[in-house]
């Protein structure tokens, strides 16, 4: 083989194989790139929010953008939907946060049919609860597995003493905030029962949120009675609920649901208070469906 034919043939090779690392260099730019603009899963602080205004709680600028848009119906109709939107107040206050996991023993999967393979369509509720000690003793007991189906518990939210929102199950899913409960609605009672070993209750169709206790209610002797929730709590509580489309009505309290006679919280709550708030962070606007 004469030396220019070996030589051309060796760089030909060379050449294959620096194309051949460059494609590989390319590769891997793009998969760190891609990696870089993924948020991390295992992250529960990226991916979690996203997970709560959602559904029935909805963010502010999706409730706004959904209140403007015009539905089209095949039929035609000038009846009002009414739909609540949140307000420049609800804009201006913004409570500090937290997103904090919870054992998978004490939440469950929202069911569509009842034991007895009955359809279930209930409209979302919300029940007010408080925690009877520390935020942080309620959200240690909810981070503990409980094999026990009579101490399983959660609530989907918890507000602090100083207004911040600590979101623990995300809205879609089933908290056990209430076991043996009853809404009574204009329609009658509601309830649902989803275990044979147990009672029904609202769970499947609540959203429950405690106020943190304040310390002055953690003696068992004034379990009837304390000084009462925060200003942070209320402006919170209102901001909360104003994010969703549960009607007022449908806000009730744990003392009201329990059928156990033994839960009385939320203690020394101020629903006027509290309605003034939602009142001020959200309000109804009528859509009307149309078609052309």
């Amino acid at each position: 083989m004469r030396f220019q034919d070996w030589a051309t043939r060796v760089l030909l090779i060379s050449l294959m194989f620096m194309a051949l690392i460059l494609v590989l260099l390319i590769g891997r730019a793009t998969k760190l790139q891609n990696n870089l603009a993924t948020p991390d899963i295992s992250n529960p602080q990226v991916t979690a929010w996203s997970q709560y205004p959602q559904a029935e709680f909805q963010s502010a600028k999706e409730l706004e953008k959904k209140s403007q848009d015009v539905i089209k119906s095949s039929v035609k109709t000038n009846k009002p939907v009414a739909r609540y939107v949140t307000t420049q107040a609800f804009a201006q206050y913004r409570p500090n946060y937290e997103v904090v996991s919870v054992n998978p023993t004490n939440y469950g999967e929202r069911y569509a049919q009842d034991i007895n393979g009955l359809p279930l369509n209930n409209q979302p509720i919300i029940v007010l609860h408080e925690t009877g000690y520390s935020a942080s003793s309620a959200i240690n007991f909810f981070q503990v597995a409980h094999d026990d189906e009579n101490v399983q518990a959660s609530y989907h939210t918890l507000i602090k003493l100083d207004g911040t929102v600590v979101y623990l199950v995300p809205p879609e899913k089933r908290a056990f905030g209430a076991a043996n409960s009853v809404f009574d609605s204009p329609d009658g009672v509601e309830t649902v029962k989803t275990n044979p070993n147990l009672p029904p209750s609202v769970n499947n169709f609540a959203y429950h949120v405690s106020l943190e206790t304040p310390p002055d209610g953690y003696d068992a002797t004034s379990q009837q009675t304390h000084s009462g929730y925060t200003e942070a709590q209320y402006n919170s509580l209102a901001w909360l609920i104003a994010q969703s489309q549960v009607p007022d009505e449908r806000i009730t309290t744990h003392k009201l649901v329990d059928r156990s006679s033994q839960k009385v919280d939320p203690i020394n709550f101020d629903g006027n208070k509290f309605l003034n708030l939602l009142n001020t962070y959200r309000q109804v606007r009528p859509i009307y469906r149309v078609s052309k």
